[in-house]
């Protein structure tokens, strides 16, 4: 899976910044392929605030000589150039917000893009220790304040930031005495808000991640709602969820109290500056040392300063949660998975269908101290037929796991063709393998769409072939809609016999040089089953195919049978010499086919 190599730096700017806002450095690199859309997003800012900053020049002078009956025509021409400067204002801001608009939309759809990459390329390791629902909750929720901050709050940070700017320069240059005051209490202002907008981080930070872990306990019991139904667990899942959303929601309220007691105390402090700055100019009025326009002209540029020293104020509680939700997304893009990619894989040609397994040492990283595998030593021959039978928890799951290196061993080695599997590159690796899982997942799209997942270029009439031999095409045209008929979310209106055969016939569209069958028919009725064999039997045939199965009915006929005991090889051979050891697999077959078969 191909990464975005944006994707690196935004983690890397999160784990190496220790300044609150440093994490939202890291999506400079999403900002970069768009620096045209910005240079114009920003000269339309800068006309804008220009518009703005022009309006007291021309007050100034309707103020000290605009206001006599001679003077009609001049307050007419003031009037029509301050209309001017309006037209051009509006014309510019719109541009403005259309420009800074789309660009955060495109930035948040390239790190959602990059986080989905991210997450599709993680090991299953961290999946066993991740829940889905936290993980969507970074995909939607925290980009979403990521998106609010690149659109609506960067349109009002840059504009604010040029305004106050702007008009602080211009206050200079009107009264520079008076501009010494307002700047002297620039940092009384900003930085009692710097200090409080750590706590408006900090608890917006708490509340994403609270609501992450509701919207996970909804999605496990969304997914599982049959289940749930069954057990009458609505009212304690509904109790439960009401739990995990009442502390959401307190979460929520702690960063709100917060922002907005930053928000407040922001706006009493701007304006009571600019009061008492109004109050010394209006002596000096007073006192004739300065002109009432002048005056006038200082006041509106100390209004745009303070107005605009306010909303980035209120603008920086909205970046200080852009900024928990940033660092909650480095976190999922800086995971490392245990699985990595061979630096320099070897090419291997599709076909070479011989297995080892090498003294292979194995516990899955959820539990280390439970060791699945000890040493285990396998061989199966090019296009040879393994059936892998034993108790439950034995282990016999566990190959598939590692043969696909969904996980690595912690010792030994897995070859293919005598090609150790971690030299190659996961895609080369998993094209060589077909897997009919036990409980295969079915996707919410159509069937054919679903059985084409295997090869996605494959033609109709070539999904409509695999479905007729895993005998899934008699029940397929029987639906409303054929091969188009939607499923669901999970095939959840398919049984699980139609089900298991979709996975069947996905299988055998991948004309894969190993087949792995786990359970592959535990779900079918004994007609279906007889058919469906069949035509296991004849895709097995030229292939590597490692059985798993608990009805021993269905491996009698396999080339070698290999039983498992909680991770060891405890007895291997053909059905009837198995039977005649007398060991674990006779005890097996006794259970299953009485006396009939020893």
């Amino acid at each position: 899976m191909t990464q975005n190599p944006a994707a690196p730096a935004f983690a890397a700017a999160a784990e190496t910044k220790k300044a609150p806002l440093s994490p939202l450095s890291g999506l400079a690199p999403f900002v970069r392929p768009y620096k045209g859309r910005v240079a114009a997003a920003l000269a339309a800012l800068t006309l804008a605030s220009a518009a703005t900053l022009a309006i007291p020049l021309a007050i100034r002078r309707m103020v000290d000589f605009g206001f006599r009956a001679e003077e009609r025509g001049l307050v007419d021409a003031y009037f029509g150039v301050m209309l001017g400067v309006v037209a051009v204002l509006a014309v510019a801001s719109s541009l403005r917000h259309y420009l800074v608009m789309t660009l955060g939309e495109r930035i948040v759809a390239d790190v959602r893009t990059a986080i989905f990459a991210k997450i599709m390329a993680l090991d299953s390791a961290f999946f066993d220790r991740t829940r889905a629902g936290d993980i969507v909750s970074r995909l939607t929720a925290d980009t979403t304040q990521i998106k609010s901050t690149f659109g609506a709050s960067a349109s009002i940070a840059l504009r604010n930031v040029l305004l106050f700017v702007g008009a602080v320069a211009m206050m200079i240059v009107t009264s520079p005495w008076l501009s010494a005051l307002v700047i002297g209490a620039i940092p009384l202002i900003v930085l009692p808000l710097v200090f409080a907008g750590r706590g408006v981080r900090g608890r917006s930070r708490a509340a994403q991640d609270t609501l992450a872990e509701a919207a996970g306990f909804a999605a496990e019991r969304i997914g599982a709602a049959r289940t749930v139904q069954a057990l009458n667990g609505q009212g304690a899942a509904v109790a439960a969820f009401r739990g995990a959303a009442q502390s959401a929601y307190e979460a929520a309220r702690r960063s709100t109290l917060a922002r907005s007691i930053l928000t407040g105390v922001g706006i009493f402090l701007v304006f009571a500056s600019v009061i008492a700055v109004l109050w010394t100019g209006a002596q000096s009025v007073i006192a004739g040392t300065m002109s009432p326009g002048r005056l006038s002209q200082f006041v509106l540029y100390a209004v745009f300063a303070a107005s605009s020293l306010g909303q980035l104020s209120d603008v920086y509680g909205d970046v200080s949660q852009a900024a928990g939700a940033a660092a909650s997304i480095a976190e999922l893009l800086d995971e490392q998975p245990l699985v990595q990619e061979a630096s320099h894989p070897v090419p291997v040609a599709k076909g070479q269908g011989a297995i080892a397994f090498s003294g292979v040492g194995f516990a899955y990283p959820a539990r280390p101290e439970a060791r699945v595998f000890d040493g285990l030593t396998l061989t199966v021959a090019a296009g040879e037929r393994l059936a892998v039978v034993g108790p439950s928890g034995a282990g016999k799951s566990t190959l598939f796991q590692l043969l696909l290196r969904f996980y690595d061993p912690q010792a030994g080695s897995i070859s293919i063709g005598g090609v150790p599997i971690a030299g190659m590159s996961l895609a080369d690796l998993r094209d060589q393998i077909a897997l009919v899982p036990q409980d295969p997942v079915i996707f919410a799209a159509s069937i054919g769409d679903n059985i084409r997942l295997a090869r996605p270029g494959a033609s109709d009439e070539d999904v409509r072939k695999v479905a007729r031999l895993a005998a899934a095409d008699g029940f397929i045209t029987r639906l409303p809609q054929g091969y188009d008929t939607l499923v669901g979310e999970r095939g959840v209106t398919l049984s699980g016999g139609e089900r298991q055969r979709l996975a069947i016939a996905r299988a055998m569209l991948r004309d894969a040089p190993i087949l792995l069958l786990d359970e592959a028919t535990s779900a079918l009725d004994a007609e279906n089953e007889q058919e469906v064999q069949a035509a296991l039997d004849a895709a097995m045939e030229g292939r590597t195919s490692l059985v798993i199965a608990h009805r021993l009915a269905t491996v009698r006929d396999a080339d070698r049978i290999i039983v498992l005991d909680q991770g060891r090889i405890v007895e291997e051979g053909r059905h009837a010499d198995l039977v005649a050891q007398n060991g674990l697999y006779a005890r097996l077959a006794s259970l299953q086919f009485g006396g009939a078969d020893r």
